[in-house]
């Protein structure tokens, strides 16, 4: 195993987290402007105006998405498992 193997593996995951967190961190963050900007707007301060609507919305990413989200992981998972004879060997 060659440091150039194990740092391709770990730009591999790098690349699988961004791509499995991205809908999520992207959303909620639009949301959490959004509500931030109504909450300027208005100087309503409650902090269950802007947690409910995120979880919500992360609900939703999750359940539309999540499909997607899996099947990037298991896809990883399988190609690691497959690099197991050259790491070993």
């Amino acid at each position: 195993m060659t440091p150039d193997f194990v740092v391709s593996i770990g730009q591999e995951a790098l690349k699988v987290t961004t791509l499995i967190s991205a809908p999520i961190l992207i959303s909620v963050l639009v949301i959490g402007v959004l509500i931030g900007m109504f909450q300027a707007a208005t100087s309503i301060n409650e902090m269950t105006l802007s947690f409910v609507p995120k979880l919500i919305v992360l609900a939703l990413v999750l359940t539309y998405a999540g499909g997607w989200m899996l099947n990037i992981m298991v896809e990883f998972t399988q190609r690691i498992f497959e690099m197991i004879p050259e790491i070993i060997g």
